[in-house]
């Protein structure tokens, strides 16, 4: 009698899964794709790249990184949306969430998710943040968000508490996303950061940063009026919501009354319409 053959068994999941967001940076997302490539235990992270309607050439990127998974989007919806969209087409238990603009050290991702193997206290961790000579890159904010950064204050090796790291670089239990059924869409390229932070201390929770753990972030000089308008916006969604709606009715006047006063009416009819980055602006 033949033996019985045992069906193959299902390949193992990944350990993390990394969301790349990313539009017109093609050179930028080269650098982070290498990057991520060379990471530790490589074979274990699940790499998607979810392309905000680029037109720079980021397509050609498919044939150099074969073992990436690349989601187009026909235009820029914002990071909000891709960063739905990313992590809905993930399999691990945890989510690195990474600009184009950032470049990972080989034993950074290993080293967060370390972390968060150890501290179940602990909802998500971020890298400590470095310009191109390594020195501390801008990585702190304040809540309520004001478009204001200041580098980490990393004393000692030992991981440690923050309250809003930009997400430029964050990782995040899939869980603590799930919960909330999905990233709030009422923010469009920014605030989602902002408002995950919230979340997780409310639900008293924690952040940590891991020293250790090291990205390179390029950052960029981008500016136009909607990104502007954008911001605004972001900051009177993310006070209506977390403290109260006379906030955020205060924020979303103020953000009709400061481009009015400064004459800057490319901004202004943005933030009178509400329109924020969400595949539905001109």
């Amino acid at each position: 009698m033949t033996p019985q053959q045992n069906p193959e068994q299902p390949p193992a999941p990944p350990r993390v899964s990394v969301v790349v967001v990313s539009r017109n940076r093609v050179e930028r997302l080269r650098a982070c794709l290498e990057s991520l490539e060379k990471s530790a235990g490589r074979e274990k992270l699940q790499l998607i790249v979810v392309d905000n309607g680029s037109t720079d050439g980021s397509a050609q990127l498919d044939a150099e990184f074969p073992h990436v998974q690349f989601s187009r989007l026909p235009k820029n919806f914002g990071l909000t949306k891709a960063m739905n969209i990313g992590w809905r087409a993930s399999a691990a238990e945890y989510i690195f969430f990474l600009h184009e603009d950032t470049e990972v050290e080989p034993d950074a991702i290993e080293r967060l998710a370390d972390v968060l193997d150890a501290t179940p206290e602990a909802s998500a961790v971020c890298p400590l943040l470095v310009d191109a000579e390594g020195r501390p890159a801008p990585q702190i904010g304040n809540l309520p968000p004001d478009g204001q950064w200041r580098p980490a204050q990393a004393a000692g090796e030992e991981p440690q508490a923050v309250l809003y790291p930009r997400g430029a670089a964050l990782m995040v239990r899939a869980f603590v996303i799930k919960s909330t059924r999905q990233i709030d869409e009422h923010y469009g390229q920014f605030g989602a950061d902002a408002d995950l932070a919230a979340l997780i201390r409310r639900a008293g929770r924690k952040i940590l940063l891991v020293p250790q753990a090291r990205v390179r972030h390029h950052g960029g000089d981008r500016d136009s009026a909607m990104l502007r308008a954008d911001f605004r916006l972001a900051r009177a969604t993310y006070l209506g919501k977390h403290h109260g709606f006379a906030a955020g009715l205060q924020a979303r006047l103020g953000a009709i009354v400061g481009p009015l006063g400064g004459f800057r009416f490319g901004e202004l009819k943005y933030t009178i319409s509400g329109q924020k980055i969400d595949g539905k602006q001109e």
